[in-house]
């Protein structure tokens, strides 16, 4: 049997929150995807999301096209 190790996407050094790493790396796997989606997936509140991506916009490491999100 052949193992198969994906290695994990590289965070950005400057994100420190476990939240913040959190959407990223869910945003690095699913591509874009919506507020509530993330809420979903993640179990975050939509108030928490915003604001993480709201920093993580202002840092220029997000965009977003309406209530979608995506990595730059």
């Amino acid at each position: 049997m052949i193992e198969t190790h994906t290695a994990a996407p590289a965070l950005p050094p400057e994100l420190q929150s476990p939240r913040a790493k959190l959407v990223y790396l869910y945003l690095t796997t699913n591509g874009d995807a919506t507020v509530s989606e993330m809420g979903d997936s993640l179990g975050m509140k939509k108030i928490s999301l915003y604001s993480i991506l709201k920093t993580l916009k202002r840092e220029g490491m997000v965009d977003s096209d309406g209530d979608t999100y995506e990595l730059n």
